[in-house]
Order: structure tokens, then sequence, then C-alpha cells
């Protein structure tokens, strides 16, 4: 595997040097918001993930206000006590994208989001407590426990409500093959996954910067992005 220091530096050299590429990045996660949002936050924010994978995302987030509105603002209480005839109601709802797989997947959610915070002293809580060694085992947590939350839709929510993680874009893995990795264009195969947690948790040690950090470095030195040319 390549050092991360040549990636950085590759990073660098596209979007203007040293200043210009940190200008970019995130400021560091602070982990402590994960355990304070209610619950009702996350259910919001893997519904929001849902819609718009496959959606242009300016769409949805244009007409959340009203999403917000028709699901009582995500209160898990009361969307529980809504009956099978009120789940059906909301494919005539138009303050919605009416779709159906995706509304399910939300009726799905809310269970599966009151149950893990209540075995975790909160949904963030559990966030929180899950090792950062084995993002790619919350991946498959999210993808199996949850509904509609696999590939990048689970990873894009992690990122969204303030996880410390990556997500596998096409410039990430790019990034990650042309570092060394062997590994599947669109890796989705336990073994893929392994290999890339491990390229992480290498990279994590060798710099000290977080794992979300990394993955934007990474995106930024290769691809299409480049913005400065010598």
């Amino acid at each position: 595997m390549d050092s991360f220091k040549n990636i950085n530096e590759r990073a660098e050299k596209r979007k203007g040097g040293k200043k210009a590429l940190l200008a970019l990045l995130p400021q560091s996660i602070n982990p402590d918001d994960l355990s304070a949002r209610p619950d009702s936050f996350f259910l919001e924010e893997m519904t929001r993930s849902i819609f718009q994978s496959g959606f242009v995302w300016r769409v949805i987030n244009n007409k959340w206000p009203t999403f917000r509105e028709a699901f009582f603002d995500f209160d898990i209480g009361k969307l529980m006590k809504l009956s099978s005839d009120d789940w059906d109601n909301y494919m005539q709802d138009t303050r919605i994208v009416r779709h159906r797989q995706k509304i399910q997947a939300l009726r799905h959610n809310l269970w599966f989001v009151n149950e893990t915070a209540g075995f975790n002293g909160g949904f963030g809580q559990f966030l929180l407590d899950w090792a950062k060694s084995d993002l790619v085992g919350l991946f498959r947590f999210l993808k199996t426990k949850g509904s509609r939350l696999g590939g990048n839709t689970g990873q894009y929510f992690l990122q969204h409500v303030g996880v410390d993680s990556f997500a596998l874009t096409g410039d990430v893995v790019l990034c990650l093959k042309l570092s060394g990795l062997d590994i599947n264009d669109r890796p989705s195969s336990q073994k893929d996954l392994k290999l890339i947690q491990q390229a992480f948790n290498d990279w994590h040690e060798e710099t000290g910067f977080d794992y979300y950090r990394l993955s934007m470095i990474m995106a930024y030195s290769v691809g299409e992005n480049k913005i400065h040319v010598d």
C-alpha cells in the first residue's frame, strides 16, 4: 500500500497547495454531538438519505419541510401509532415524494431505530460506541437490520449525522486501487470491505486524521475534480 503522505501531496497539488486543500476539508467531528441527538434526528436523516438515493438531492431538500410536516417531524412515538391504512394514504400525500418502497422503508426503520436505541441508551450512543476500526461492520449492520440502507445510502447517512466514517464513492475507490489495493471497482464482498477497512485503519494510524478527513483527501487526490494545473 502507498503511504498516505503521497496521497495527501497529490491532493495538495491538484487543489492548488496545502492551504487550498485545508480550506476544502471539514472540521474535526465532535463525537459528543451524536449522543446528544434525539432518536428522531437519526430517523429523519436516515429517511432523507433513502429518498435522496436515485433523486436529485436538491429536489428532496427543497421539499423537506413538507416531508417533516407529513411525518410528524419524525416523532417515533407518533409514527408508531399509524395504522396500515394511514401508511397507505401517504401514496396520495402530495407533501412527499410518493415512492411506496421508500415509504415502507421509513415504516420499517422507525422500529429499527427504536429497538436499537432501546438496547444502547439511544441511537446516537449506539453509533458513538461502534468501533471506528470496524466501520464496514456498521455498514453491514445498517444493511441487514435496516431497510434500504445498503451501499452508499447507509454510508452517506452516517456522514450526514456526524459519524466519523468514510463513503466508498467512485473517487475513493479509485484512490484505493491506485494505492495498491486489489479490490473490485464496486467493492461489496466481505473480502474487499475488510481490505478497505484495514487500509483506512493503517492510514489513520499513520496520520492521526479521522476517517472522514482521510476519505475527503483521497477523493480530492484523483478523478475529474482537479482545479489546479502546474
